[in-house]
């Protein structure tokens, strides 16, 4: 069975889920989930929860799939063993520092990959699995021979999303939110600036980032064929009723084998809609068809009313139990529930008397047992076994079907009991004394030039598919190659192809910032350096990326110089200190979709495609590899004044990132931060290494 995994961002939603045929739900409990302006938990709400759920059948997923910082670690850690204790029956993360010590903290603790982990390939899913989690949430992007064959192959349960909002970035690479407003959808509290208005010419005059809502209603039968373990509804910010409406639609359609019907999809639309759905990424069909925006609409009062109603009254009756009832003369009535995961309840009652006048029968017995009614439970059947003759009222057997229910509750409600352990945060790894080493990376090979190579930088980044095509490069310094962010496993052999070639060269390192792309560097070979994709934010991600033998990592460009220096660096630490961050990476092409569908060239014409924002701010739109899109800040990050304060932090490297920077700026630059000439951008930005992030 295809598992329905439903959104509560309220105690209320959490009733309307379940009460309409959530068989789990996720929500968040204390300040370490992806949508922390949702409604938060105290623990003693987040008890009531989980008993409310498990009594009903139902599963509860803890989200914690945030990044944390090194002080706030302990409390992530704590807040999930308290869950764990409660009963909690999963947690989701994104932070592999959170990870490392769940493993010691919580054990026993069930632990699936947050879709913020960026999992789109078959050896990111195997690199979940080999952390020991039991499953993994795939990207939103991925369309249904993606799915498919990872499914196929898969050692741990695969979710996907099956309905609600879609981000126009690839899940825990969006940086948008944070480099702009401060606010980092990485920590829980993005400010959507994908919604707002931008424009091509110089104006905001459309909205070119905003993608309609998903729904896979059409595809379930399919979904569930593949091999798809969950199918995870979107909306934890949104109210009851919408969650109510959405749960029944997809829990009936499941349940029944069958898919939604026209009625059914109207009121998905009724509830939530940005003009409609897309199915596209599923479809593989990309394009402007998939965007939309919220309109301003009447609410759906009679749909909503009718929403509150299977929450606010009475019981959906969801669990289905099996009485047994034993009626002997000269002993004690005994009645027992069982429900369908093995719980036993029995109680016992008074004897019965002989009949005066009319004797007890099963159907009776029967009739008093299956009234169920205001309670979680349903009577599939009962079985009696009764002497003949006997009288025993109907208020005895109504008393005796409460205990046994009572009883079964309370089994049904008691945690499970799981081991816990002291997290040891380990040794502490003395900062660097000297000054960091310089290192560079580059979009293009004609950025390369005599003059950056007169710097001798320790290590030029170069991306794969650059280096594949410039042999040329060999033996001119020493080289790294740049992996993808974003490779899907039908782009694995031209990745591997482009990689050899690379290794052909001399090649000897290769920069990787996704978990699903370490395994192929490795196997050819290279050397494995961390990049910023990883999001590596506490001392215990750079520990569990060195156990997974990387020999250096960037840290993320979130954190504060502040926060940076006080991190124990069990490996090499690298340093962005100049270059226009990426705020996005994007399956689907905006500057296809600008040209009418033609990009081959437009893309190539870098400087021409540039975003413009509300407030006149121009954000470059960038080819990435695999014909995806990247966008850029518009301002690139400069540090070289402050030189005093990066050098202080223990670097092992502070990297230069060249991207639209023509080859004589790239080595005017490089000349700057290596100390000599006096090279300073027309505009900048500090980027977020002086600015709290939330």
């Amino acid at each position: 069975m295809l598992e329905l995994l439903s959104p509560a961002g309220s105690m209320e939603a959490l009733r309307a889920a379940v009460q309409n045929g959530a068989d789990a739900v996720y929500m968040g409990y204390g300040d370490f989930n992806a949508r922390r302006n949702a409604k938060n938990f105290t623990e003693e709400e987040f008890a009531a929860a989980v008993s409310y759920c498990h009594l009903r059948g139902c599963k509860l997923y803890l989200t914690l799939n945030t990044l944390v910082t090194d002080r706030e670690l302990p409390g992530a850690i704590d807040c999930a063993v308290r869950a764990s204790a409660l009963g909690v029956d999963a947690v989701l993360v994104q932070d592999l520092g959170i990870l490392r010590l769940l493993r010691q903290a919580a054990p026993d603790l069930p632990v699936h990959a947050s879709t913020q982990m960026t999992v789109h390939n078959l050896d990111g899913v195997k690199r979940m699995a080999d952390f020991g989690m039991t499953r993994a949430v795939l990207s939103r992007e991925l369309d249904r021979k993606a799915i498919a064959y990872i499914c196929e192959r898969s050692p741990i349960e695969i979710e996907v999303f099956g309905h609600g909002a879609l981000c126009m970035c690839y899940s825990g690479q969006c940086f948008m939110s944070s480099v702009i407003g401060g606010r980092s959808g990485n920590r829980g509290l993005c400010a959507q600036p994908c919604r707002l208005r931008y424009g091509w010419n110089g104006k905001a005059d459309g909205n070119p980032l905003s993608l309609k809502d998903m729904s896979l209603a059409g595809h379930l039968r399919e979904l569930r064929k593949m091999g798809v373990s969950c199918l995870k509804l979107e909306g934890r910010m949104k109210r009851p009723e919408y969650v109510a409406v959405v749960t029944r639609v997809y829990a009936a359609a499941i349940r029944e084998g069958r898919e939604p019907t026209p009625e059914e999809v109207q009121a998905l639309t009724k509830a939530f809609s940005r003009q409609g759905f897309t199915d596209g990424f599923y479809q593989g069909q990309t394009g402007p068809a998939m965007f939309g925006v919220r309109e301003e609409e009447k609410e759906p009062k009679e749909l909503f009313a009718q929403a509150r109603q299977t929450y606010e009254d009475g019981e959906a009756q969801r669990v289905p139990v099996e009485f047994y009832a034993v009626v002997r003369r000269g002993e004690t009535v005994k009645v027992a529930a069982r429900d369908e995961d093995g719980h036993t309840a029995a109680v016992e009652g008074e004897a019965p008397q002989e009949a005066r006048t009319k004797p007890l029968t099963a159907e009776g017995v029967e009739k008093q047992l299956a009234r169920t009614g205001g309670t979680p439970y349903r009577c599939a059947a009962v079985h009696t076994k009764l002497d003949s003759g006997l009288a025993l009222s109907a208020a005895s057997l109504n008393a005796l079907r409460r205990q046994a229910l009572e009883e079964l509750s309370a089994q049904r409600v008691k945690p499970r009991e799981r081991r816990t352990g002291d997290f040891q945060p380990g040794v502490r790894y003395e900062n660097r004394r000297e000054a960091p080493v310089l290192t560079v990376s580059v979009r293009h090979a004609e950025q390369i030039t005599d003059e950056l190579l007169a710097l001798n930088p320790a290590l030029i980044y170069v991306p794969v598919e650059e280096l594949a095509a410039h042999p040329d490069l060999a033996g001119k310094g020493k080289f790294g190659v740049i992996l993808p962010r974003i490779a899907w496993d039908k782009e694995r052999d031209t990745l591997k192809d482009q990689l050899k070639a690379a290794r052909d060269m001399g090649v000897k390192d290769a920069l990787v910032g996704n978990l699903g792309l370490l395994d192929l560097p490795e196997e050819l070979g290279f050397t494995l350096r961390g990049d910023f994709g990883l999001e590596l934010y506490n001392s215990q991600a750079l520990k569990e990326v060195k156990r997974m033998g990387l020999a250096s990592a960037t840290v993320s460009f979130e954190l504060k110089l502040a926060q940076i220096r006080d991190l124990s660096k069990a490996l090499d630490t690298e340093l962005i200190t100049y270059g226009r961050l990426p705020l996005m990476i994007m399956e689907n092409c905006i500057i296809r979709n600008r040209t009418g569908g033609v990009c081959r060239h437009a893309c190539e014409r870098e400087g021409e495609n540039t975003l413009t924002d509300r407030k006149g701010e121009k954000f470059p739109v960038v080819r990435a590899w695999g014909c995806r899109n990247e966008i850029l800040n518009g301002k690139p990050v400069y540090l070289a004044d402050k030189a005093g304060d990066y050098r202080r932090l223990g670097l092992w490297a502070q990297r230069l990132m060249f991207t639209l920077e023509s080859p004589k700026e790239c080595a005017a630059i490089a000349r700057r931060y290596a100390g000599s000439g006096d090279w300073t951008p027309s505009a900048y930005t500090r980027g977020l290494y002086y600015r709290d992030v939330e």
